[in-house]
């Protein structure tokens, strides 16, 4: 049977081909669908992990108890999971175990380009790319093969055009792996330094083992169309050279992209005038090319920065532009915004009205830094907010603690907020957190998490209780405030400023799209009486615009969550459609 599939559907399904029996993960776009997929097929245990971490470390345990096993994660994810991925390398597996990074050149939902190719070179396992949905399938099941074959954690690279395009896939059966026995076996699974020096050696050994096997892979394919140029690449890149270049060029396709043959290069290089390397992000290919004398021609012309496309690749390589079709007209920009009804307005606005120093964190959240709430000073990575205010306030003292706040959501505090926030207790400074508790993991797509009390099945599930977490901590002072209730919410904000000790807000309102919510009627503007002096305005609401020099809110949107009835101080907003 073939079906049109997404690349990450088509990768669930390979896991599930596969005969994979266990799978955890921490959803981070381009990858979420992948386990979200994956927990449609009973066949497969699954799970969301607390963070990626656990999620790696979940796999490989099930890895070493015999099971085919999987992990999925978005590049900074991998960064998280660095730690148990290095070590892995060196314990090798038993069961296969099967690992996606989802790298998001463009930075369509992320706060880096990082290239996670580089964590495969380092940590010295396989990595396939695949470039289209069936290739997500396929590699998948190869990986796990492979991964058996040569004792090692498979990665498998996507990207948000491979993960989130569709293509034709085939639909097999799956094929039911039987456990493999587990022994216990200290000198290849306990890594302290006595044993990892012995394992560091199979490690180097399996490398040029994995090397040979790069050099006559099938995943490793050459078009041959003759001409003057070849081009090597990977991933969705080729995708993007066929279409730009058709048959006139020839192409080495690179599935594995860790580690990367020799000789099948060279002997492709030299059947050609010129050759091109059109990768993205890093110039990790044509380095590897240039290493072994291969004369090529890459990033003088690519560059490092964003995503290539069909487009750019046909100007740089043929002289030709706007070979493509385009709209006749340009589309109107339309930046992101905090939904309307979103819990977390109010708190922005609270924060930005008093000036306060807000050390932010990754979600949806996030869009507290844009106009005209203007409320967040830093970024940098999950739970990065909590130990960065401490270091903040570290730094410039008691005139600071009475300034400054961490704002991170509930998914985010359970993912690494947590010693963060111990960190403050323990090492005492008098830091406020703010805990933006929506009830859900919202930047992702509705997905359940600790606090949540329901699994990846929606099932119930142990839920943590965040007010008993921060007090168990060591945080005396935890408190909850609606923050759709702008006074409760400013009064709790200057509170725990003021007090000499650290402390908790958890500003706790459902995300205002969850489906269970029930929201009040819109609310509407008596035109009579607004004085057209834009206060409304300053929380950014999307409902809410100037027409004919009055207030208006526009009704399909509006959850009626009253944050700009607070703020209109001539009444001139008002209830339930009207209806007085």
């Amino acid at each position: 049977m073939k079906k049109l599939m997404l690349g990450n559907e088509a990768f669930a399904r390979g896991l599930y081909e596969a005969g994979c029996k266990v799978a955890s993960s921490y959803p981070g776009t381009p990858s979420t669908e992948i386990t979200e997929e994956a927990a449609k097929y009973d066949e497969i245990y699954c799970e969301w992990a607390p963070n990626e971490k656990v999620a790696m470390e979940v796999a490989i345990g099930a890895s070493i108890a015999g099971a085919r096993a999987f992990c999925g994660m978005k590049h900074v994810g991998l960064n998280v999971a660095a730690d148990p991925l290095y070590t892995a390398s060196y314990t090798g597996v038993n069961g296969g175990l099967v690992i996606a990074v989802a790298d998001d050149p463009g930075m369509h939902s992320s706060q880096n380009e990082q290239d996670s190719r580089h964590h495969a070179i380092a940590s010295k396992v396989l990595m396939l790319e695949p470039s289209d949905s069936q290739e997500c399938k396929d590699y998948v099941k190869e990986g796990f093969k492979l991964s058996e074959e040569f004792d090692t954690p498979v990665i498998v690279r996507l990207s948000t055009r491979v993960s989130h395009s569709q293509s034709i896939v085939d639909v097999l059966d799956r094929e039911e792996i039987p456990l493999k026995n587990y022994s216990k076996n200290i000198p290849k699974y306990v890594m302290m330094p006595a044993m990892a020096r012995g394992r560091h050696v199979f490690v180097e050994e399996r490398i040029k083992r994995l090397v040979e096997f790069a050099e006559k892979s099938p995943l490793n394919k050459i078009e041959d169309n003759g001409g003057k140029i070849g081009v090597i690449t990977s991933g969705i890149c080729y995708q993007y050279a066929k279409e730009a270049l058709g048959d006139s060029v020839s192409y080495l396709k690179l599935g594995i992209a860790n580690p990367l043959p020799v000789e099948l290069i060279k002997n492709f290089a030299a059947k050609f005038e010129t050759v091109y390397v059109i990768e993205e992000l890093d110039d990790i290919i044509e380095t590897h090319c240039k290493k072994h004398g291969i004369n090529v021609k890459g990033k003088e012309l690519f560059g490092f920065i964003g995503e290539l496309s069909q487009s750019i690749i046909a100007e740089k390589l043929l002289g030709k532009t706007n070979e493509f079709a385009a709209l006749d007209e340009n589309i109107p920009v339309r930046p992101p915004v905090m939904c309307a009804g979103c819990p977390h307005r109010g708190v922005f606005y609270a924060l930005s009205k008093n000036n306060i120093t807000v050390s932010g964190d990754i979600g949806c959240y996030t869009l507290g830094a844009t106009a005209p709430l203007s409320a967040m000073d830093t970024t940098v990575c999950m739970g990065a907010s909590v130990s960065g205010l401490h270091g903040f306030n570290k730094a410039r003292g008691e005139e600071a603690e009475k300034k400054s706040v961490a704002v991170i959501g509930d998914s985010t505090f359970i993912h690494s907020g947590i010693t963060g926030l111990i960190n403050i207790a323990y090492n005492a400074t008098n830091s406020t957190v703010i805990i933006l508790d929506n009830s859900i993991t919202g930047m992702t797509g509705h997905q359940h998490n600790p606090t949540t009390g329901y699994n990846i099945k929606g099932d119930p599930a142990a839920k943590v209780d965040l007010e008993k977490l921060c007090r168990a901590v060591g945080i005396e002072r935890v408190r909850v405030v609606d923050p759709y209730s702008l006074a409760q919410t400013e009064a709790a904000i200057k509170e725990e400023l003021a007090a000499d000790e650290p402390s908790v807000i958890i500003a706790r309102r459902p995300c205002a799209l969850l489906k269970n919510v029930k929201h009040k009627a819109p609310l509407y503007v008596d035109k009579d009486k607004c004085k057209s002096c834009k206060a409304c305005l300053k929380i950014g609401c999307p409902c809410i615009s100037m027409k004919d020099g009055k207030a208006e809110i526009e009704q399909t949107q509006c959850t009626g969550c009253g944050i700009c009835m607070e703020l209109c101080k001539f009444g001139a907003i008002k209830e339930n459609g009207g209806k007085e």
